[in-house]
Formats: C-alpha cells, sequence, structure tokens
C-alpha cells in the first residue's frame, strides 16, 4: 500500500515537474572541480563576489527646455554655432546641448538666437543614453572582457546624468584604460604645417572589419572600415579642398580620440586618385608590418569601432573589490544563506514538533532556491550581494507560504477529508497568489529602474514568487496531502 501510495505521489505531475526542474537546474549550475581542485559550477559572480573594478561616468551635457518665436531649425543652427557644439532637439520643448553649460551663462546665449529657458537638467536624454551605453559595450566587447555590465542611469525625467559601468575580474587600472577615457572620435586633415582641418566624426564610420593584410599575405597590418554616404562625400571634399589628393604625403589624415592622436598616415596613392574622381566609402588604414602593425591595427580597431561617445564624460566615481575581499563576501553569503535555512528548520520545527512535515517543507524551500539557481546560470546573471540578498528573501517568503498552506489544511489541528483537503488547499493558493501579485507589482519598479545596485533582488524576489505559484506550492500541496494521509 505504502509502495503504491509513493509511486502515486513521484508519478504526479506536481511532483514530476519539480523533480524535473531540480535536475535540469543541478546540470545548468554544472558543479565539478577544476584543474586545481577547487569546486566549481557555472555561476557568475558580480563585483561584490569577486574581483573587480567600477566606474561612474558624468555626462558633460545637459537637457534643455525652451520657448522660441523663430523658426526651430534656425533657433537651433544658431544656437549650435554660438555654443560652438552639437545641440540637438529631443522633443518640441526641449534640446540637447553636448557641452557643459551652466543655467546662467546659457540664458544670455538663448537670448540672443531669439530663445528662452524654461527648465534646466543636467545630462542626456534617453536616446543618447542608449548609444552611450551601446558605444561603451561594444568598447568592453572588443576588449574581450567578460562579466561586465553598463548601466545608464535615466531618470523619471527621461534625462541621464551617469553611466556606470561594472567590470568583473578586472583591477581599476585595467577599468580606466578600458572605459575611463572614453571620448570623442573625429578624423581631422593636416592643412598648412601643423594646423589641421575637421573632416567628420566617428558616428559617419558606419562599420569596421577586423584587423587584416593588405594585400593579404603582405604582412602589411591595417584596419578596413567603411563611411556612410555623407561620410564619403565629406572625406573627398576635405581631401580635395586642401590638396590631399594631389600632394598626399604633405596632408596627412589624422584620427584623433579625447583630442589625441591615435593615428597619422598619408592617403595612399591609390587612393589619392580615385578620389580625385569619386567618393569612396571602402577604407583601409596602414598601420604597419609585424607583430607591432599588427597590435597597432587591433588598437586602431578598437578605437574605430568604440567610434564617437556623443558627448564628453568624466569619471565621478569609482570603486574596486580585493579578490581576497570578494571570495569572503563570497563565503559569508554561503554562510548566511546556510544560516537562515537552518534558522528556519528550527522554527518551524518548534511550530509543528512534527519531522514529518517539516523536513518536506524545508526541502521544497531548498529545491525552490536550486531551481533559481539554475535558472541564473543559465541565463548568465550575475550574482552579487542584492541577488544573494533576494534569494535569502524568497526563502522567507516561500516559508510563510507553506505555513500558510499547512495552517489551513490543519485548521484546528485535524486533519481534513479528502475533499474537505481540496478546498482548504485551494482557498490557501488563493492567498498565496493574491501575496504573490502584490510582491510582484512592488518589485516591478526597482526591476524597471535603472538602480542597478537593486535591480538583481528585485529580479530575483519576482523569479522566486514565480517559480513558488506555478511550481513548488502545488507540488508542496500533493506532498503535505499524502504524509497527512499517514
Amino acid at each position: 500500500m505504502k509502495d503504491a501510495r509513493l509511486k502515486d505521489l513521484f508519478t504526479d505531475w506536481r511532483v514530476l515537474t519539480l523533480i524535473i526542474l531540480v535536475v535540469l537546474s543541478i546540470v545548468a549550475i554544472y558543479p565539478h572541480f577544476d584543474n586545481q581542485g577547487n569546486l566549481a559550477t557555472n555561476l557568475q559572480y558580480g563585483l561584490d563576489l569577486q574581483q573587480g573594478a567600477w566606474l561612474q561616468l558624468e555626462f558633460k551635457s545637459e537637457v534643455v527646455g525652451y520657448t522660441t518665436d523663430q523658426p526651430v531649425d534656425q533657433f537651433v543652427a544658431n544656437l549650435s554655432k554660438s555654443l560652438d557644439t552639437d545641440v540637438l532637439v529631443v522633443d518640441a520643448t526641449h534640446l540637447e546641448i553636448r557641452k557643459s553649460y551652466t543655467q546662467d551663462a546659457l540664458d544670455p546665449l538663448f537670448a540672443a538666437a531669439g530663445g528662452k529657458i524654461t527648465s534646466y537638467q543636467p545630462g542626456v536624454s534617453k536616446a543618447t543614453a542608449d548609444l552611450v551605453k551601446q558605444i561603451l559595450e561594444n568598447k568592453i566587447n572588443t576588449m574581450g572582457t567578460k562579466d561586465a555590465k553598463v548601466n545608464t542611469l535615466v531618470g523619471m525625467n527621461n534625462v541621464a546624468r551617469y553611466v556606470r559601468i561594472e567590470l568583473a575580474g578586472v583591477d581599476m587600472n585595467e577599468a580606466q584604460q578600458i572605459v575611463g577615457k572614453q571620448g570623442k572620435f573625429e578624423i581631422r586633415i593636416q592643412t598648412v604645417g601643423n594646423a589641421t582641418e575637421h573632416v567628420l566624426y566617428g558616428d559617419s564610420i558606419t562599420s569596421v572589419q577586423v584587423p587584416g593584410q593588405e594585400p593579404p599575405g603582405s604582412n602589411k597590418w591595417g584596419v578596413a572600415f567603411t563611411l556612410s554616404e555623407g561620410g564619403s562625400a565629406a572625406f573627398r571634399d576635405a581631401a580635395i579642398k586642401y590638396g590631399a589628393t594631389v600632394d598626399p604625403t604633405n596632408h596627412q589624415l589624422i584620427m584623433l580620440l579625447d583630442n589625441n592622436t591615435v593615428y597619422s598616415a598619408p592617403l595612399s596613392t591609390d587612393l589619392a586618385g580615385q578620389l580625385q574622381n569619386t567618393p569612396t566609402r571602402q577604407l583601409f588604414a596602414s598601420t604597419g608590418t609585424g607583430t607591432n602593425g599588427m597590435q597597432q591595427a587591433t588598437n586602431l580597431e578598437i578605437h574605430l569601432r568604440a567610434g564617437a561617445l556623443p558627448v564628453d564624460v568624466n569619471v565621478a566615481g569609482s570603486g574596486s573589490t580585493s579578490a581576497a575581499l570578494g571570495e569572503h563576501f563570497k563565503v559569508m553569503s554561503i554562510l548566511a544563506f546556510i544560516l537562515a535555512l537552518i534558522t528556519v528548520a528550527f522554527v518551524i520545527y518548534y511550530r509543528y514538533r512534527e519531522p514529518s512535515i517539516v523536513l518536506p517543507m524545508i526541502l521544497i524551500n531548498a529545491s525552490e532556491i536550486l531551481i533559481l539557481l539554475g535558472f541564473i546560470s543559465l541565463i548568465k546573471f550575475q550574482m552579487d550581494l542584492p541577488t544573494i540578498a533576494g534569494l535569502i528573501a524568497v526563502l522567507g517568503t516561500g516559508i510563510d507560504q507553506l505555513v500558510v498552506i499547512t495552517d489551513e489544511i490543519l485548521h484546528e489541528g485535524k486533519v481534513p477529508s479528502p475533499n474537505l483537503y481540496l478546498k482548504r488547499l485551494a482557498r490557501a493558493l488563493g492567498i498565496i497568489v493574491v501575496a504573490a501579485g502584490t510582491v510582484l507589482i512592488a518589485m516591478l519598479p526597482l526591476a524597471l529602474m535603472d538602480l542597478s545596485t537593486l535591480k538583481g533582488f528585485a529580479i530575483i524576489t519576482m523569479m522566486g514568487v514565480i517559480v513558488g505559484v506555478i511550481v513548488t506550492r502545488p507540488a508542496y500541496g500533493k506532498i503535505i496531502m499524502e504524509i497527512l494521509s499517514e
């Protein structure tokens, strides 16, 4: 009889679903010993739990509300000229000024251009912030840096003042080299002597190839890149205007990042002759031969792929976690989780004084955490201290809901009949679903807002609630029914 009940329990779809998810989670986590004999998993850790560094960059720009009686195009053009920077229309009443100005400095310039400032917010528009995020992510990915996060901190007014970059496994010096000196990428052309003139910015570069040899097998390294139609026309016009097509040697092409030269070379004879007749979108920047030429080509590719940050930035804050401190946090997090699980077990045992009830509750709770860890491993979500806090919160809320189910079923300490049991279980699950909905609504703003330190906590808490309602609570209802029927 007992074997039949066990078979019925383990073939129930709710319990079977739980078992399958637990097994798949263990496979996803993949606990194993590495080459050094240390226990390793597929879990990825953020800055709090391993060596790493973070940088917070401040945009040197502002979004300004305005009114004007001038045509908008004319007003923006006049303003851009007087401010000596790019001025973009954000919407019908707001402009983005891509240079750092105080409101007091802007007031007379707006008045002279025929407008008036109605609001002033340091930062950039959401569209520009998203562009900066994409550029930085491309830069980081090109450098081969793993476990990196780029978060733009956008306020409720859709203005972003800061962008935060987290680089796990990277020390502060390397982090500064990767993202701390980002800036505008520009191509200029030599005119007379050391004087130069602007040709185009990095946003005119539409694609960049990996470093290669031209011609193939020649050991002459360089980077091929493509210009937009407007960029190719501007490039040809500048080359002809300043004499680079007829005297390339004295009119070199210069590429700058943050006003620092990253490449300088004359046009090739073939390219100079071609530009005399027609614009060309396909260009190849030669960097030299051998290992040095290959390394310079790699560095140039990074600059070209990064393009131009649309606005200047400065480092507003930074921090790092040492390897020893990260390992300490990791050990303490594991101890905190184990202690929380043990404490919960003691409290539940004190309440029910029945091991056959306490053990399934603890195992169900632990399986829920295991499923979450498997999902975290599968989606490559970085675990940090807020994530650990979210797991512990799931542990607590999970036990709360299991207590609700158990108390509802054992009303007045009596084991109900099967029909009454199902009614009480349905009522308990109804209470849990309402509570879960409340938690989801409460956590949703934290998950959606650009609060990088709280987002992990909110996401893990929401995932735990969903897994609990869909998988572990129904499975526990079936398990506790079989136990109580004994």
